[in-house]
């Protein structure tokens, strides 16, 4: 029967958090998996990340820029995290990760379908030995259909999903995201998905398979986008920074650099008009509701953007967000961390690593006044658990543990000065 006590390796801070107690086997790799492990390990649950003995995951390559040996990626993703290193290709390991997989509240994976179940490890095997586990896999299509065994990355799935088709210039040329959207957004579909199966165990005592699709993660984010299509026939074409719905509504130049607005109704039209002195537009008879706005949307803007050039983005700012208007500088990335908002809701925090030194990462986005999300621990050496997790979670003793480092079935525990390179090795590395 699975173990359903917290692990003494929880501290008191833990126990305080919304997930302690919560054991996660992460066999995840590069971003949409380890991002949903990320937030769920910021809130407390133990996240076990288990790696290859040879050269880790894949993440660990990803550089520069590199901090001490460790790529910054892999640093930012995986956090508060335990680092633990079996070999899945070698029978033993596939044996331990079982009997780990009988401790365990949920297990996240993102290889490719089928994978799990070819080395033995998948939803079927893994139910049979604990019913109340929750086995979530990542994947570009999903686990079914005809595009079940395509090789997926974010880009592929930003082209597949019809997003990038929606994004770009207004000259028409489509552009990636400026971040793996396509990646995030399954990893937070993950998450979602495994709190709403522990609040069906909490009531059933029953476990169930998660199978989440980047490509259906995209389709759902864009929901707004697909219903205007599915509501009109048309075929949406990419607005550069403007928006289909609503006038104004975008970036526009000022003297010296530009800047946003968004003038999402008739009441911030009528305030708009007044704060940029041009009260006479308010009662156009082309720009007289949002409807007439968007029909004239070229004349409107070039209008806008022949008044905006007459100060600096500074100034426009003051002025509209004195009148209330929604509006901000397109600010970089230096100006985001050094903003005042951004330190006061702790989103840079510093964190202290053994080989990366004193460094920054992304803080948690989740604020709750009794069990808030935080980083804790930065992110694992290769295997720097694995002996102690044996120890603790499975009563290996430390003979047995000398004899699995013997055989290559796992890594010793790593210090700093013994270190391993990374290089993108994996049981199946795609999505």
């Amino acid at each position: 029967m699975p173990n359903t006590t917290p692990s003494p390796i929880l501290s008191e801070t833990k126990n305080k958090q919304a997930l302690a107690g919560l054991r996660v086997l992460d066999f995840s790799h590069a971003l949409a998996g380890p991002y949903c492990t990320l937030l769920m390990a910021d809130c407390g649950a133990e996240v076990y990340k288990l790696e290859s003995p040879h050269g880790g995951e894949l993440s660990r390559g990803w550089g520069p820029p590199f901090a001490g040996g460790e790529a910054s990626f892999f640093l930012g993703l995986n956090r508060g995290k335990r680092g633990i290193s079996i070999d899945l290709k070698h029978p033993e390991g596939v044996k331990l990760c079982l009997r780990l997989i009988d401790q365990m509240d949920v297990l996240v994976e993102n290889f490719r379908p089928g994978t799990m179940e070819r080395i033995g490890l998948g939803y079927a095997t893994a139910h049979a030995r604990n019913p109340r586990l929750i086995y979530c896999s990542i994947s570009g299509y999903g686990q079914n259909g005809p595009s079940r065994d395509e090789a997926a990355m974010d880009l592929i799935v930003e082209c597949s999903s019809g997003f990038m088709s929606i994004t770009g210039t207004e000259e028409g040329e489509q552009v990636r995201s400026g971040y793996a959207v396509a990646d995030i957004n399954a990893g937070l579909f993950a998450v979602i998905s495994i709190l709403m199966a522990l609040q069906y165990r909490n009531r059933t005592g029953l476990g169930q398979y998660i199978d989440v699709s980047m490509f259906d993660s995209m389709i759902s984010a864009m929901s707004s986008n697909y219903m205007a299509h599915l509501g009109s026939g048309r075929t949406p074409q990419p607005m550069g920074t403007a928006f289909p719905t609503v006038v104004p509504y975008r970036v526009f130049h000022a003297s010296d650099r530009v800047f946003s607005i968004a003038v999402g109704s008739e009441k911030l039209w009528g305030e708009f008009c007044e704060a940029i002195g041009c009260p006479e537009l308010r009662a156009h008879p082309d720009y007289a509701s949002n409807s007439l706005r968007i029909k004239n949307r070229q004349t409107l803007e070039e209008k806008l953007g022949v008044i905006f050039k007459a100060r600096t983005a500074s100034e426009w700012i003051a002025i509209l967000k004195t009148a209330g208007i929604p509006s901000s500088l397109v600010l970089n990335f230096p100006e985001v961390v050094a903003h005042p908002q951004s330190s006061f809701r702790e989103m840079f925090p510093w964190m202290q690593h053994q080989t990366a030194g004193l460094y920054r990462v992304t803080g948690s986005p989740i604020k709750m006044s009794e069990t808030p999300g935080r980083p804790s621990t930065p992110a694992p050496l290769l295997g720097e658990h694995t002996g102690a997790m044996l120890k603790t979670l499975l009563g290996i003793s430390e003979e047995t543990i000398t004899e699995l480092i013997a055989a290559g079935v796992i890594l010793p525990e790593l210090s700093p000065d013994k270190p391993v390179q990374p290089h993108a090795s994996s049981v199946g590395k795609d999505q």
